[in-house]
């Protein structure tokens, strides 16, 4: 995919787990195992967390609540392979 793909993928994906209170990601890890992730942003569903760090936001990862682990988590977006709703 080129970069501008990428980020189109991205914010597809960020929309749909604003909207949703699950969505179903499927994602290669860096160690090469495969990971079912059942995920969201909708607020509602995630803890409130105020930021005290200025990082700056990585365009490549997305990161998401994990709703069966209870802890913010992040994947790569070239890593997808699935999302269901």
């Amino acid at each position: 995919m080129t970069p501008k793909q990428l980020s189109k993928k991205r914010e597809e994906l960020i929309t749909r787990l604003r909207t949703n209170p699950t969505t179903t990601v499927t994602f290669t890890k860096v160690d090469g195992t495969k990971r079912v992730m059942n995920c969201t942003l909708m607020e509602g569903y995630v803890p409130v967390m105020e930021s005290t760090s200025e990082r700056k936001e990585n365009k490549d990862i997305v990161v998401a609540y994990d709703l069966d682990k209870g802890a913010w988590r992040s994947f790569r977006v070239d890593s997808i392979q699935s999302t269901i709703k």
